[in-house]
C-alpha cells in the first residue's frame, strides 16, 4: 500500500506532466490578489496610457496562452475584464495593419517596427508622455 507521501508525489507528478499544476498555482495567485484587492483602498483610475499598455500586454499574454498570468494582470491592474476591441486599440495607437499582422498581437508588430526601422544614427528617439503618468507604486 502506498504511503501518503508517495501518493502526494504521484499526484504532483501527474499534475505537472499534464501542465495543470502551474495553472492551479497561477489561479491561486490570481485569487489571492483579487482577495487582497478587495481590502485595499480604491485604486486610482487607469490613465489612457496604462489602459493601452495593459491591453497590449494582455493581448500578448492571451495569444501565448498565458491566460492565468493575464488574469492576474487584470485583477491587479484594474483593467476591465472585457478586452478592448483590437481595432480600437490599433486606432488609438495610430497603427495600420495588413492581413498578416492581424494574426499576431499588436505588440509583436510594434516591436518588429522598432527592430527594423530607425533614424540615421540607428536609434529611435523616445519622448515622455504628454501627460504626467502616475504609475502605481511610483510617486510623481
Amino acid at each position: 500500500m502506498a504511503t501518503i507521501s508517495e501518493l502526494k508525489n504521484a499526484v504532483r507528478e501527474t499534475l505537472e506532466s499534464r501542465g495543470v499544476l502551474g495553472q492551479l498555482r497561477a489561479r491561486i495567485r490570481a485569487e489571492v490578489f483579487s482577495a487582497l484587492d478587495e481590502r485595499r483602498d480604491a485604486r486610482p483610475s487607469l490613465s489612457r496610457e496604462n489602459l493601452l499598455i495593459n491591453e497590449l500586454i494582455r493581448e500578448y499574454l492571451e495569444f501565448n496562452k498565458y491566460r492565468n498570468t493575464a488574469s492576474v494582470l487584470t485583477a491587479e491592474s484594474g483593467q476591465p475584464e472585457i478586452p478592448l476591441d483590437r481595432q480600437f486599440l490599433a486606432t488609438e495607437l495610430r497603427v495600420s495593419e495588413d492581413t498578416s499582422s492581424k494574426s499576431v498581437p499588436l505588440l509583436y508588430g510594434l516591436v518588429s517596427h522598432f527592430l527594423n526601422s530607425s533614424d540615421s544614427r540607428g536609434k529611435v528617439l523616445l519622448r515622455g508622455a504628454a501627460v504626467s503618468i502616475s504609475a502605481p507604486g511610483h510617486d510623481s
